[in-house]
């Protein structure tokens, strides 16, 4: 994995989490501080775009056959990106006086005790979503696991079957030699063969002269 990668995905993991920390606290703010904490949010947003494609251009420079768990971890922080945008735009409704007004009705004299029924749906439904955003990113997550295995075992499946192939050829080239070998010996056989008869022939032929001498001289001899 490249180190810059790396570093582009631990700090994108820890200003995601800071941004949605602060989403979440805008609703319940007012007026300045409401206001400082939105533009606050909106440059973080910034930043993580800017971090993400930083490491879309990391992704790129990955070789081939090891970009595709790559480009899926791209995907889904990409997903998230997208979440938090929404989720920042839901969060900056603000529950002004006008707009309770409109749920309660436009009796100015609304009983406090809508009101509080009022802020207890509110946090109710907060708190469910942010349920749900906790167990949408546990399963994106699972997901991001379950992917990234399938692309190692088919990377390990990749190796093993050029490891075959590359002993299935080393098995050739030895057979290939061992038939070889088996070529030269009978050669080298045959070879030795020809050179012990022809030295038996030398010797037969040495004795038949020996002979032949010897019975010359002795006839030579007999003569006079």
């Amino acid at each position: 994995m490249s180190a810059d990668f790396q570093g582009y995905e631990q700090d994108y993991g820890v200003l995601t989490a800071d941004i949605t920390n602060r989403i979440g606290k805008i609703p319940k703010l007012a007026g300045e501080e409401k206001k400082q904490m939105v533009m606050n949010v909106e440059k973080q947003l910034e930043e993580a775009k800017e971090l993400l494609e930083q490491m879309d251009l990391e992704v790129r420079e990955i070789p081939a056959q090891s970009r595709g768990m790559y480009s899926n971890r791209m995907r889904s922080y990409k997903q998230e990106m997208s979440k938090l945008e929404a989720d920042f735009k839901r969060s900056r409704i603000a529950y002004s006086d006008e707009v309770r007004n409109e749920l309660l009705g436009d009796d100015g004299n609304s009983s406090e005790s809508q009101l509080i029924k009022l802020r207890e749906e509110r946090a109710h439904l907060l708190d469910n979503t942010e349920r749900l955003d906790r167990s949408s990113r546990r399963l994106e997550a699972g997901y991001q696991i379950a992917v990234e295995t399938e692309q190692i075992g088919q990377n390990i499946l990749e190796n093993l079957n050029q490891d075959r192939e590359k002993i299935q050829r080393a098995r050739d080239r030895l057979r290939e030699t061992d038939t070889n070998l088996g070529k030269s010996s009978r050669i080298l056989t045959g070879m030795l063969r020809r050179i012990i008869q022809n030295r038996l022939l030398v010797f037969v032929l040495g004795i038949i002269i020996v002979i032949t001498i010897i019975l010359a001289i002795y006839f030579s001899f007999r003569g006079h």
